[in-house]
This record gives structure tokens, sequence and C-alpha cells, in this order.
């Protein structure tokens, strides 16, 4: 559905310009934006390797594996439903870390096979009321440092590229209990649904 959008967006946008007369408006657009993407991926990779390597450094310190167990209590409550020594805990928990550190290409893997192991303890194909919590928490994404932007900060020359971590911190911290709330709030209805049925 949201590659029919896209589609959708960049065919109008070129039909709109081709009434106008300002196609080669729209060609030099594009090739702009090429050329800045480019830039930007270049400029973000080393900030991202740097970060990717300290991650993998303080995950052989044993910081994340720290910071999985200080979590586990919080998540247990969170999702009752997983048992305790289920590999579903540990992906999940894993995930969360890398998101703390605003590493989303290092959680995506982690939240993809964690969906799998959600997917295994339903044994159903509908999601789950874990695997909806799951989804609410991940796009929420609790975030101490948001290492991409603080990259792209840095790319475009920024006084005080990390002068955003504090606001980032309360903004995730308010998305995330907002997620929860939610989640439970639509929970708890199709829990009061399925008894009047």
């Amino acid at each position: 559905m949201v590659n029919l959008i896209w589609v959708f967006l960049a065919v109008s946008g070129i039909v709109y310009a081709a009434f106008n007369g300002t196609v080669d408006k729209v060609n030099e657009a594009i090739f702009e934006t090429i050329d800045e993407s480019v830039m930007i991926t270049m400029s973000l990779l080393g900030v991202l390797v740097f970060w990717l390597g300290l991650m993998k450094i303080a995950e052989e310190a044993g910081l994340l594996a720290g910071l999985a167990k200080m979590f586990k209590p919080v998540v247990r409550r969170i999702f009752p439903d997983i048992p305790e020594k289920d590999p579903a805990l540990g992906y999940i928990l894993s995930n969360m870390t890398a998101n703390m550190f605003g590493l989303g290409n290092a959680a995506t893997p982690m939240g993809l096979k964690a969906m799998k192991e959600l997917k295994r303890l339903s044994g159903s194909d509908e999601a789950s009321r874990s695997m909806i919590t799951f989804l609410a928490i991940n796009t929420s994404s609790l975030t101490l440092i948001p290492t991409t932007v603080i990259a792209v900060r840095m790319k475009y020359d920024s006084v005080d590229p990390t002068g955003i971590i504090g606001a980032t911190i309360l903004a995730t911290i308010l998305s995330t209990a907002a997620a929860l709330i939610i989640d439970r709030i639509f929970c708890y209805r199709r829990q009061r649904k399925g008894q009047a049925l």
C-alpha cells in the first residue's frame, strides 16, 4: 500500500509538472537530491560505523547484557504472555537496547526475529497482544542517543549537534509512555468485547 502511495505521488508530480511546463525543474531537483543524498549517506556512514563499533564494544564488555538485565523486569510486565526463558524476550530486549542508542539499522534484524518468535508463540497468523505491544514500543522507540540525527546535524555544520539529546530523551519517553497507554486501552477494550460476546 505504501508503495502505491509513493508511485501516486511521483506520477502526479510529474504529470503536474508536464501540464505547467516545469519538467526541466523536476529533472533539476531530482539530480540535486540524488547528489545531496549520496553526500549525506557518505557522511552518515562514518558516524554510524563509529556508534556501531561502540555498540559492539559495549556488547563485548557486557554493558548491553547489563542493560537488558536491568530492563528485564519492566519488559516482563509489559509482555506477560511471553514465557520467562523464551528467546523472544531476548530479541525484544536487544531490539530495545539498540533503539535506545539510536541504532535503528542494528535494531531492525532483532525486531524481525522478535516478531518471528512472537508469531511462533501465538501459533496464529493474526497479531497477538505481545506483537501489537512490541510494534507500538518499537515505533515510539525510547532513544537516549539519536546518532543518525546527530550525524545529519554535524553534516550541516550545526553549532551544537548534540544539543538535541535532552529533548530527544524527553520526547521519546513521552511517546513510549503514550504508546503503552494507548496499547493497554485498546487491549482492555478488546478483552471487554470478548467477554461480552
